[in-house]
């Protein structure tokens, strides 16, 4: 289960785009806690305290403890607008939660034991198909991250969700297949003499057959001429 954060807010008293350009002005950054069946509270968080949680792992994962005077609101991070060049935080969306409230959250996945995997050993390739998986599960049990051993996968096998072990009462948004998570591949070369072997079959098998149709068009030609010879 992720941690729970803590984060300290002001309260914004003008909403809006006047308000939020404002509080960037102070070197803030505006952001809205909504849900629960609660009003939308407008605040303001220090810049460098959400660039820290913003660039370290987990960020839409963690629940966060938000402090706004001598009120918590616990939250968890649904969206955030970066600036299109210095791809620094602009506005953040905050949804309010219970430890028994239950969201859907992307949660990234981790392959281990890479080098034990037989099929990379041999030269295959790991082919990620879905770096995040969404998951269903209460706020105060979201998993920080799934993980995904590779020891026993070959060349050809594919990772399917059905295989990943997920903790108890956390299940799949996807529930009507059985998804790919991550395949491994056969590297180019391999894919290449395989490609040539196959080639090199299907030329041998061309050339049988055309041996063949010769030796049955050479002996027409034999039997036809010992018939004429007969008749004469």
């Amino acid at each position: 289960m992720s941690e729970t954060r803590t984060l300290k807010a002001e309260k914004r008293e003008r909403a809006g785009k006047g308000g939020a350009r404002a509080a960037r002005r102070a070197g803030l950054v505006p952001a809205v806690i909504y849900g629960d069946k609660k009003d939308p509270v407008t605040i303001t968080l220090e810049e460098r305290d959400i660039v820290r949680e913003l660039f370290t792992p987990g960020f839409f994962t963690h629940l966060f403890d938000i402090k706004i005077g001598n009120k918590k609101e616990q939250v968890l991070a649904r969206d955030v607008q970066l600036h299109p060049v210095k791809e620094l935080p602009l506005h953040v969306d905050f949804l309010r939660v219970s430890a028994k409230s239950r969201v859907n959250v992307e949660v990234p996945v981790h392959f281990i034991n890479d080098e034990e995997c037989k099929g990379i050993k041999v030269g295959g390739v790991l082919n990620v198909v879905r770096h995040t998986v969404e998951l269903d599960c209460n706020a105060g049990n979201i998993p920080e991250y799934i993980e995904i051993d590779l020891i026993g996968y070959d060349v050809g096998d594919s990772i399917h969700i059905s295989e990943v072990a997920l903790p108890d009462d956390v299940a799949p948004t996807i529930s009507d297949r059985d998804f790919t998570i991550a395949t491994i591949a056969a590297p180019s070369a391999l894919k290449g003499a395989d490609e040539e072997e196959e080639e090199g079959e299907e030329g041998e098998e061309g050339e049988a057959e055309e041996g063949e149709a010769a030796e049955g068009s050479a002996e027409g030609e034999d039997s036809g001429e010992g018939e004429e010879s007969s008749e004469k």
